[in-house]
């Protein structure tokens, strides 16, 4: 069993920084971690997933050139750091994972995610 805790959100102004981080515990070893976000009234959507192996990666159009996902599986960790950001990026971000060899952008092909973390970007 799987368990994720994310963490790093918070509020900031458009145009800064956030890093977000989300520590695994439990049998982690080739297992895909997937980012999404889910704003107030809206679905979950698919920002951007890394392989195990950290050699793969997929960026949603909207958060690329700006986001990036990175993990060091010695500390069962994968951070996302969150650069220029914007008003619509607001929303709670959560990290899934599965294991696998692929990079899912649905949500309901991830097996297990965290409670995520608040990010709030202000005009």
């Amino acid at each position: 069993q799987v368990q994720l805790v994310e963490s790093g959100g918070g509020l900031v102004q458009a145009g800064g920084s956030l890093r977000l981080s989300c520590a695994a515990s439990g049998p982690f070893s080739g297992y895909t971690v997937g980012w999404f976000r889910q704003a107030p009234g809206k679905e979950r959507d698919f920002v951007t997933a890394i392989s195990w192996s950290g050699g793969n990666t997929y960026y949603a159009d909207s958060v690329k050139g700006r986001f990036a996902v990175s993990r060091e599986n010695a500390k069962n960790t994968v951070t996302l750091q969150m650069n220029s950001l914007k008003p619509e990026d607001t929303a709670v971000y959560y990290c899934a994972a599965r294991q696998t060899q692929v990079l899912p952008t649905t949500a309901n092909e991830y097996n297990y995610w965290g409670r995520g973390t608040q990010v709030t970007v202000s005009s």
